[in-house]
């Protein structure tokens, strides 16, 4: 069925409701971002607007099926897609979360001269490199039990910090203090915890990486202030996730899922969207198994901090006090929040699947140095283009639950961007433009050539003029270190 689309806004646009949806759907894009979407949408082939609709049918969903502007296909829900269900009444989906739970970007500030970073520029990449294991199945020195494991499920980035892998004051500026409540590392297959026993500590493939950035701009002098951030002030920016355990979990509840879908008579607009009541016995273990899911991310992001730390101390003969953690969020997870609806107050299960929480000032969420101006949301870019630093709105917490964009989003599948770049290539006009690549793999470069997203200053100008979120900086790449 084709999906029909009206203006509401310049920057927003909604899917009534009709047939099965029990809610609008609602999509923060431009007059050209939906000409495209809906061109893509009526090929059958790369359908996000589908998937809005489909999402809008799911028992228990509150307010809109959402999709934030850097909008593109995924497993059942959109990249981008934002949904709360009500936990009395709705449903806990797989696709909402997607298989690599808790992916999100740490972003450091590091107490160094742009220039001497330029000097230095192949020694930094080189140090990084070797530094940081990065790669499909790529292995690091963080080497566990299962019994380790099992307290980094429920643990999360403290349990890293006990092993020597950063500062403490690094908890202040993630979020959850990295460590989420609920997590039974008993709903964990052995699969999934065997898998990661060599992963704590390692970037991956795909569009993961490690970058090394300088303040390009700043828009709003005093969160810039706030978060630490001056004019070619450099940033070191860590995009990865839960790994090998994460993809499991998804990979392991999906039978799971399914069977609950049909016992307890779930209405599926799309089989990719399979589900389990919120207060279901399966339900209930999904998500602690997610929330497992989210700890091993967090620390995985900070073991890799504490080796990036330690690379730039060999380095440029830094303190721990010069490297700080900016902060550190993640856009595909699954959260109990409170927000406040037109029925008041109330507690609601949020899936965010490629979308960043995006807290505004004043939230208790938000660490106290920050609480002024908001919570920094980190949006990535590509290797060749900028990534920004957004805060939260007021408007956007009500419109949003509190979301944001988490990259630019892309224009082109990673197939058809094999079609059309060649890794080397990718790699050479980079370095052309300044811009040095560390990568093991050649395809993957092509995969993630700038040229297969969207435009990421539009599609952060989308989300600004719709009022959901406020650039702070634009960052530009220096090095980038990929899988």
């Amino acid at each position: 069925m084709k999906v029909q689309v009206e203006k509401i806004d310049e920057f927003l646009w909604e899917i009534p409701r009709s047939g099965n949806m029990l809610v609008p759907g609602r999509i923060y894009a431009d007059d050209e971002s939906m000409t495209f979407l809906l061109e893509e949408s009526s090929t059958k082939q790369w359908d996000a607007l589908a998937q809005v609709r489909n999402v809008a049918c799911l028992p228990g969903i509150v307010g809109a099926s959402m999709a934030m502007a850097d909008i593109h296909p995924g497993y059942g829900f959109p990249i981008g897609g934002v949904g709360a269900f009500d936990p009395g009444e709705g449903v806990v989906s797989i696709a909402g979360v997607g298989f690599d739970i808790n992916c999100g970007v740490r972003s450091m500030v590091i107490d160094i001269t742009k220039e001497r970073i330029e000097l230095n520029r192949e020694r930094v990449a080189e140090e990084l490199f070797n530094s940081v294991p990065a790669g499909v199945g790529s292995k690091g020195e963080f080497r566990l039990s299962v019994p380790e494991i099992d307290r980094i499920l429920t643990e999360g980035a403290a349990f890293a910090l006990e092993r020597g892998y950063g500062v403490e004051e690094d908890l202040e500026y993630v979020e959850e203090r990295g460590t989420v409540a609920g997590a039974d590392p008993s709903a964990v297959s052995p699969r999934a915890k065997e898998r990661q026993l060599r992963q704590v500590g390692t970037l991956g493939s795909g569009n993961h990486y490690l970058e090394v950035q300088y303040v390009d701009e700043i828009y709003d002098e005093e969160a810039a202030s706030s978060f630490g951030l001056i004019p070619d002030g450099i940033v070191v920016s860590i995009h990865t996730g839960s790994r090998a355990l994460g993809h499991q979990i998804g990979t392991d509840y999906q039978s799971v899922l399914r069977q609950a879908s049909q016992k307890y008579k779930i209405p599926l607009p799309e089989s990719e969207l399979i589900a389990a009541p919120i207060q279901s016995p399966e339900g209930r273990r999904y998500i602690s198994a997610v929330r497992a899911g989210i700890n091993c991310a967090f620390a995985n992001r900070q073991a890799i901090s504490g080796l990036v730390r330690d690379a730039f101390k060999r380095l440029f003969r830094l303190s721990d006090g010069e490297i700080r953690t900016l902060y550190e969020v993640g856009h595909n997870n699954l959260k109990m929040e409170t927000h406040d609806t037109a029925e008041g107050l109330r507690n609601l299960l949020i899936h965010r699947k490629g979308a960043t929480r995006a807290f505004a000032a004043g939230r208790d969420e938000v660490p106290e140095r920050y609480r002024r101006v908001g919570q920094p949301v980190l949006v990535g870019g590509t290797m060749g283009t900028s990534s920004f630093i957004l805060v939260g709105t007021e408007q956007g917490m009500t419109e949003t639950f509190g979301s944001a964009i988490h990259g630019a989003g892309r224009v082109k599948s990673r197939k058809k961007a094999l079609r059309d770049y060649r890794g080397n290539d990718v790699i050479d006009d980079l370095a052309c433009s300044g811009i040095l690549i560390r990568t093991r793999s050649r395809k993957g470069a092509a995969e993630e050539a700038p040229g297969a997203y969207k435009d990421v200053e539009r599609v952060v100008a989308i989300m600004e003029g719709a009022g959901v979120n406020r650039r702070v900086a634009r960052l530009r790449p220096m090095i980038c270190i990929k899988g």
